[in-house]
């Protein structure tokens, strides 16, 4: 009997392997189709989203082929219209027809009134009515800038700047636009939080907008290789240290049909950015910020006469100052405005009197706040996203204004609020008067979570759970933790992917993916720690990946980022090394075969590490890398380096030029050859020091492509990386 027994027990252990082999082998390896941003697959292979925005306090669900409307309480969806039935009710013909409704906006919070946009004409459809109330023409129309109070839009058009009113009436309102003369568009080179160059009134009677003249910046030739003949494309490229280009800022009256322009005085080596309308629209805020980058100034001018009236606050820093954001004039009192500046070295808001007062710091402590996603009129509070809870999260916490008592909104978990509008700001998660949030988080286990939040009791409601797309596949393990950084003190946050299947008594070729500049973090507590697909990819293929944030990267205050002020590369260097020590201590990291990998700012690290540490890294592939910061432009360069002429120094210093005939692993340099960004010279200028010293670089051009390979060339690029690592590393 009992040897009966022992055979059962034998049998079904043996059942039991024989499962978990099947359900191991069952599991599906990734491709880069699926994991790349390029790949034909990588829509599946993404969290699944519910896309919504605001009717006023209502929120609604915008699918392709549908809109509803969601009840904030229980999440249950009443549907308004289809997309079939909006094209009938627009009576468009079938080439013109609108195909999806996920970007459809509710501009009036009384009225049933729907935006669409088929490429032709901008119309308002009633969809309880059943019929088109409004239309205009969107044919031919760039920058665009429509603004829904006065149901004007502002656009380019042959470099030129027009509106066209809410009667259909368009006017020319500049007539010398050109590639020197640019108009309506970003300017200083989208630094600054510049995304746009027009910007309405609340009203919608007045614009304000951007002419920027670069006619004096010198030219940079980028190549045309699909001409018959190869043809050239200049750039306007203002390098550190050279003639930048002139801003003035212009204001046309819809009324009166004129335009005047702000009295800011020669705009010579000058920044002007973060406008802002006062509630009556008589005045115009703006942040002016010297060419050295030490100074900024909130100055306030009359918009009808473009007179300056005065000056409400200045900041000065020796390293930099970097204002990102407009001043946010509080939806209760026109009287007064929050201002964000780190000035105590954190990202803070500051309340403020119109007349330049200071009336109390509204937020404080060793944490950043991210954005200032509104305001609850209600409450009188502000809704902000911040680093309070943990340095790699986003959270959200309600201000009182009176008080400065700050209260959770989320679950205080993972990285919230990834409801992005235009400029990178977070506000279309909130209602029109601020009692009601949408907020799409994530944490490194949760693929995707969407709650509704009621901002004035902080009761959630959770309404979306996306499923893991990854359940099928044979996914890695994702860790993060601290070292400390070379200043023996800072904590720096690191992400891990160990390779599949993980054998901790194995020793595996290990990856360090680096960036390391200004203005990125790189770890952060989102789904699998925020790890990109390609490690994912990497780690299936029996490596180690390894990511740190150094000294100089983002979310860590003005200290941690001005770390590296004037002397880039050297101090993120010591960090990044500082990992490496902590690798060389895993049993199962194999030294002798680590390789780095970064793009742009990381293409300058991934070669640095490789030139100053030769010895330590078997194999690197950097792209689109910049090689000496002389070749760099002017906003952002001289913020962190100066110029090559008052920081001789810094600019040797960090130069890799000097460092090409250190290389002694295998390093493969990729770049665009039309980057308008890291210019193609910093590659060809490091491989010409290359051939000069003897050392052997491998290199590798896209041609046509900018800073970043678009579409499938992306998945093209990644496999080349990858090869690369399999040829040298593995």
């Amino acid at each position: 009997m009992m040897m009966k027994i022992k055979k059962i027990g034998i049998a079904l252990l043996w059942s039991l392997c024989i499962i978990a082999q099947q359900k191991m082998s069952a599991q599906k390896r990734f491709t880069l189709e699926e994991l790349n941003f390029g790949g034909s697959n990588y829509r599946n292979m993404v969290p699944q989203n519910r896309h919504t925005t605001w009717w006023g306090n209502e929120l609604v669900r915008t699918d392709a082929n549908f809109c509803a409307l969601i009840d904030k309480n229980t999440g249950k969806e009443l549907r308004l219209f289809d997309v079939d039935s909006l094209n009938n009710w627009a009576g468009t013909s079938k080439e013109n027809k609108v195909h999806s409704l996920y970007h459809v906006l509710f501009p009036y919070s009384a009225q049933s009134l729907v935006l669409v946009n088929n490429g032709k004409e901008r119309q308002l459809i009633n969809w309880k009515t059943k019929r088109v109330v409004w239309k205009q023409s969107a044919l031919n129309q760039t920058a665009t800038d429509w603004n829904s109070a006065s149901r004007a839009v502002a656009f380019v058009r042959d470099n030129n700047l027009y509106i066209t009113d809410k009667d259909g009436n368009t006017r020319q309102l500049t007539f010398d636009g050109s590639r020197n003369i640019v108009y309506g568009q970003s300017v200083h080179r989208d630094e600054f939080g510049i995304y746009k160059g027009t910007f309405w009134s609340n009203n919608g009677q007045k614009l304000a907008f951007y002419r920027m003249d670069q006619s004096m910046v010198a030219n940079y030739p980028l190549v045309d290789t699909d001409t018959r003949i190869s043809t050239e494309i200049a750039i306007k490229y203002p390098m550190v240290g050279e003639t930048s280009h002139k801003v003035e800022i212009g204001v046309y009256d819809v009324k009166k049909g004129q335009t005047i322009y702000l009295q800011t005085g020669d705009p010579t080596n000058r920044y002007f950015t973060n406008i802002a309308w006062s509630p009556d629209d008589k005045k115009i805020y703006l942040i002016e910020i010297n060419r050295t980058q030490t100074d900024y100034s909130l100055d306030v001018y009359d918009t009808d006469t473009g007179i300056k009236l005065e000056t409400l606050y200045t900041e000065h820093s020796d390293k930099y100052v970097h204002p990102m954001r407009p001043i946010t004039f509080l939806s209760w009192n026109p009287d007064q405005f929050i201002l964000q500046s780190d000035k105590d070295g954190y990202n803070h808001l500051y309340l403020f009197s119109i007349k330049g007062t200071l009336l109390k710091q509204l937020t404080k402590g060793k944490w950043g706040v991210l954005d200032l996603i509104g305001l609850n009129k209600k409450t009188k509070e502000a809704i902000i996203l911040s680093t309070e809870s943990s340095p790699i999260q986003n959270n959200i916490y309600a201000v009182n204004l009176q008080t400065g008592k700050r209260r959770l909104l989320d679950n205080g978990k993972g990285c919230h609020a990834n409801t992005i509008g235009v400029g990178g700001s977070h506000s279309p998660a909130l209602s029109l008067t601020g009692e009601w949030l949408i907020d799409n988080y994530t944490e490194p286990t949760v693929p995707r979570n969407i709650s509704i939040i009621n901002a004035t009791t902080a009761k959630r409601l959770s309404y979306y759970q996306a499923a893991d797309p990854w359940l099928e596949y044979d996914v890695p393990e994702y860790i993060s933790g601290t070292i400390k950084a070379a200043d023996s003190t800072t904590d720096l946050y690191y992400r891990m992917v160990k390779p599949t299947n993980f054998d901790p008594n194995k020793k595996y070729p290990t990856i360090i993916y680096v960036y390391g500049g200004p203005g990125v973090r790189n770890v952060e507590a989102r789904w699998h720690y925020w790890s990109r697909g390609w490690e994912t990819y990497m780690a299936q293929k029996g490596y180690l990946l390894f990511v740190l944030d150094n000294r100089g990267s983002s979310g860590r205050g003005r200290a941690f980022e001005q770390a590296t002020f004037h002397y880039l590369g050297i101090e993120e260097m010591k960090d990044q090394m500082k990992g490496v020590d902590f690798l060389k201590q895993l049993p199962y990291v194999d030294v002798t075969r680590i390789g780095v990998h970064g793009w742009s700012y990381g293409g300058f690290m991934t070669i640095n590490l490789m030139t100053t540490y030769p010895d330590v890294f078997k194999v690197g592939v950097a792209g689109g890398p910049v090689i000496d910061w002389k070749w760099y432009e002017v906003m952002y360069g001289e913020r962190y380096m100066g110029t090559p002429q008052n920081n001789p120094n810094g600019y040797k210093k960090s130069s890799l030029l000097p460092k090409a005939k250190n290389l002694k692993g295998k390093l493969q340099i990729i770049t665009g050859m039309n980057d308008p960004v890291v210019v193609p010279q910093h590659c060809l200028n490091f491989l010409k020091e290359c051939i000069l010293s003897g050392t052997q670089p491998d290199f590798f051009v896209y041609p046509g492509e900018p800073h970043n390979m678009r579409g499938h060339q992306s998945t093209h690029l990644h496999e080349r990386i990858s090869q690369y690592f399999d040829d040298y590393l593995k």
